[in-house]
This record gives C-alpha cells, structure tokens and sequence, in this order.
C-alpha cells in the first residue's frame, strides 16, 4: 500500500502532508529511475505553487534531468504535452477540486498517462534516497507550450460555435485564461465567473463543487449552457439553458449516445465507477450500450479503457475521458464535445438527456482516521444490514476519499427519503466512532 500516493496523485495541505522537501524527494526519485530525465510541469493558480515548483525542479536538476515550466495550465493539458513533445514525464502540481491550502502533485509516463500504483510504489522506494549527478540539469520556463494545448483543444471539434451564448466558471483556478480564449476563438459570446488567477480564492464558493453560482449567472443571460470547471479543470459540471444541472453521469450519458449513433463507440461500450447511477445504466442499455463499472478514481476507469480499448468513459465528478483526443480527464475538452453535439444536433441539453437517475442520498464527513473508521465491526455490520434491506433496487456505498480525511456515503434508492433516512443512519453511527 503506497505511503503518499492516494487515488489521484499526493496530495495534503501544504506546509503538513505536503511540504517542499517532500517535493524535492519526488523530482530527485525520478532521476533515479530515468537517467537525465526531461521534465514538463505546469501548475494551477494555488499560492504554494511556487515553492512546490522550485522543489520539484530542485530535485529534478540535481539528479541531472532537465525542467521546463509551463506555468498555469490545466491537468490534461500536462497530460497532452507529456505525449506530443515527448517528455519522460509530466507533472501537474494541483489539488483538483480541495481548498487553497491543499496542494498535490500529479505524474504522468511519457505516454501522458497517470503513474499506476506499482509504478507509484516503486518511485516512493526512492523518496529517502539523495541522488546527485555528476553533471546538473537545467531549469527553463516556456509559457509558448500553452498554445499548442489551446491548438490541440481547437482542433479536437469540427465546428464554430458562432450565436452561442456560453457561460464559464473557471474556479479562479488552472482553465480561467485558457477556457475563455478557446471559446471566444470559435465565436462564442461567453460570460464568465470566477476566471481569474486568484489561488487564495481557487474552489472557494466556485467551481463544479459550486455550481449554484453557475447556474444563477446561466438564466441570467439567457445562455444556451453553463460550464463549471474545478480548481485543474480535468472535471466539469454543466448547467443548462433551464438551469438544470448536468454531472458527469449525465454527461457521459449524452457523449455516449451520440458517438454510438455516429458510429464511433467501439464495442458500444463505456467505462463508469461503482459510484454511476444505476439509471444511466439502464438508460445506456436501452440504446443496446454496455456500462463497464471500475472502482472510484479516473485512473482507475483510463485503466479499464486501456485494458479493454474503449474510448469512453468517466465519473460522476465531472471526469470524463475521451481516448480519441485525451489520456486523461479534460474539462475542457468535454464542454467543447458537448458544445458540437449542441451543434450537431440542433437540440438543447435538456433534449438530449432521456435517462431516469435513481435517487441518490451522498454524505461527506470529514473523519480523522478513515481506516480506523472502515474497519469498525459496527459501521461493517450496519452497512450489511442496509445492503441487505434495500437490495435489489437499491445500493450501499461506504468509502475512504482517495483524496481528502473525509468518509463519502452514498446510498441509492428508488424512494429519496428512504435513501436519506439509511445514509444518516450510517452517518449517526459514524460519528459516535
């Protein structure tokens, strides 16, 4: 089991989980498995970037590997040049969708791929190491990079998008320069919201995580769809024209159906989590498409892609990852596919929704000790209890955050407050621990 690595890369609150020196450890270890490696690594807009970036590259440049920084730029967009400009690894340093205390730092190999937990274990084995080359490396910045990720995106859909009106909130985090640019270049008038380089203020009352913002400044406007980014924009809610909300279920859902009438879903088959509501399922299986269910972790559904070579799939989180154009999840490139389906098809997001979702009851609790917690006898017991009494229609889910101190509940059933009444049964016990 990895020691620093959770389901998404290392990630803490700065100056405790996370530190400097504890960066510097990760870029030498890479020069201790890649001799002179070449290094990309970019950034979102927190206020630790810095230091975590001058340690990383630290580390790097004494083991002899060579750094260019490309300053603030979205996860996939790290993913994307790792691959095209042949890098043996990208990092992204990120906290995705946590507070502005919290930082992380994402690798990725040389094919803009997440590093899987053996190749994670293995790099920590060299963590306390101290490598110095006999010749250093070299550390450059090249901002330039961004354009080819911004040509990349541009190029990923086949129409303009000329008389939308598209509102963006960029989470005052990685997509708050990018998104805008991408869809003013293909002729949409945008509103944004929080699209500002302001990492004291990065997720905090924005983002996917806070869409009721979004979704105010959506029917203010009139606009045809919203889309809210997190704080590195690999996620993506939408809100559209009517104000409703568009996770990542349900826009995996209209991606999936689309690409199967055009006849680009190979094996008509898309890749979800054990967290998908059960009603895209069935919705997928009356369009004759099959939902292949991976354990919670966008690499963990990239994994289940590779493995089986489909092209779809993603997270209810707003992940979503489309093989065809990206390695990894991309909000932006999502809200542009979703855009030229709009196009496409002449119909509305709404319109092109038709799945009944289950109802869902999710709770969050912030815990001290998640593995503590898990293995309680009572909490097991209970959620046995609860599996067994709603069971066939319904599901149970108790799980430690890859990411965060924080226990997530979920239960799935077809009566909304019945779903609620056994997740706060759960919770109840949960806090007496």
């Amino acid at each position: 089991m990895s020691n620093y690595f959770g389901t998404d890369g290392i990630r803490g609150e700065y100056g405790k989980a996370l530190t400097a020196n504890l960066a510097f450890s990760i870029g030498n270890a890479l020069t201790q498995i890649k001799i002179k490696p070449k290094v990309i690594i970019g950034h979102d807009t927190r206020l630790s970037a810095d230091p975590l970036l001058l340690a990383l590259s630290a580390g790097i440049v004494q083991g002899g590997g060579s750094v260019i920084n490309v300053g603030t730029i979205p996860t996939a967009g790290i993913s994307f040049l790792t691959d095209k400009e042949k890098f043996d690894f990208g990092i992204i340093i990120t906290a995705s969708h946590n507070p502005p205390n919290y930082n992380g730092i994402k690798i990725f190999d040389s094919n803009g791929v997440k590093l899987s937990d053996s190749k994670e274990n293995f790099l920590e084995e060299f963590f306390k190491n101290n490598f110095t080359s006999d010749t250093c490396g070299s550390f450059k910045e090249d901002e330039k990079f961004q354009n080819k990720y911004i040509k990349h995106l541009l190029d990923s859909v086949s129409c303009h998008m000329e008389n939308m009106k598209i509102c963006l909130d960029g989470s005052n985090g990685a997509s708050y320069k990018i998104a805008p640019k991408v869809f003013k270049t293909l002729g949409a008038k945008i509103f944004t919201y929080a699209c500002k380089n302001d990492g004291a203020k990065i997720n905090t009352n924005c983002g996917s995580l806070h869409i009721e913002h979004l979704t105010n400044k959506v029917l203010k406007n009139n606009a045809d769809i919203g889309f809210a980014f997190d704080g590195d924009a690999d996620r993506v809610v939408a809100v559209s024209k009517s104000g409703k909300v568009f996770d990542g279920d349900k826009l995996l859902y209209i991606l999936a159906c689309h690409m199967k009438e055009q006849g680009l879903l190979y094996a008509n088959s898309v890749v979800g989590t054990s967290h998908t509501n059960s009603g895209i399922m069935v919705g997928l299986n009356r369009h004759k498409i099959n939902l292949i269910r991976t354990d919670i972790g966008d690499k963990y559904v990239i994994e289940a892609m590779n493995k089986m070579n489909l092209i779809l799939g993603g997270e209810q989180s707003g992940h979503i990852i489309i093989k065809t154009h990206a390695q990894t999840g991309d909000g932006i490139l999502t809200a542009l596919k979703i855009c030229e389906i709009i196009k496409i098809t002449g119909k509305s997001l709404d319109e092109l929704f038709d799945a009944q979702l289950i109802p869902q009851a999710n709770i969050n609790l912030k815990v001290k000790d998640k593995i503590k917690i898990l293995n309680n006898e009572n909490l097991k017991n209970l959620i046995n209890k609860i599996a067994n009494e709603i069971a066939p229609a319904g599901r149970v889910m108790v799980r430690a955050s890859g990411t965060e101190e924080k226990i997530r509940i979920m239960i799935e059933h077809p009566n909304l407050s019945k779903a609620n009444c056994y997740a706060n049964q759960i919770k109840t016990l949960i806090d007496k621990i």
